[in-house]
């Protein structure tokens, strides 16, 4: 999560959002891992393990991540470290060309 929280960090007041969503455990162990790790941004707890949230967006192992775009569309999935940070920054740029 560290690239989670830089990623944060850099684009904050600017038209970018992480929201996490987790499935696994339960709730009060979510909460606390949540505040043990420093996450400070939308995350929310859905359980059900493969149903939910992770059955609409196909999600078949874990973690899974997405990169929308500012239209919502898919970019890419199951990016990590420089190679999140570079991506986001690539649709940053994007954005702010049709601001």
């Amino acid at each position: 999560m560290p690239t989670e929280k830089a990623l944060v960090e850099r684009y904050a007041g600017q038209d970018f959002v992480i929201f996490g969503v987790n499935t696994d455990g339960d709730k009060d162990e979510y909460r606390k891992k949540c505040k043990e790790m420093g996450v400070t941004w939308k995350s929310i707890f859905t359980g059900g393990g493969s149903e939910g949230a992770a059955a609409d967006w196909g999600v078949e192992y874990y973690p899974t991540s997405y990169l929308l775009d500012a239209n919502g569309v898919i970019r890419y999935t199951d990016l990590r470290g420089e190679e999140l940070e570079a991506k986001v920054a690539e649709l940053m740029a994007e954005l702010e060309t049709v601001k």
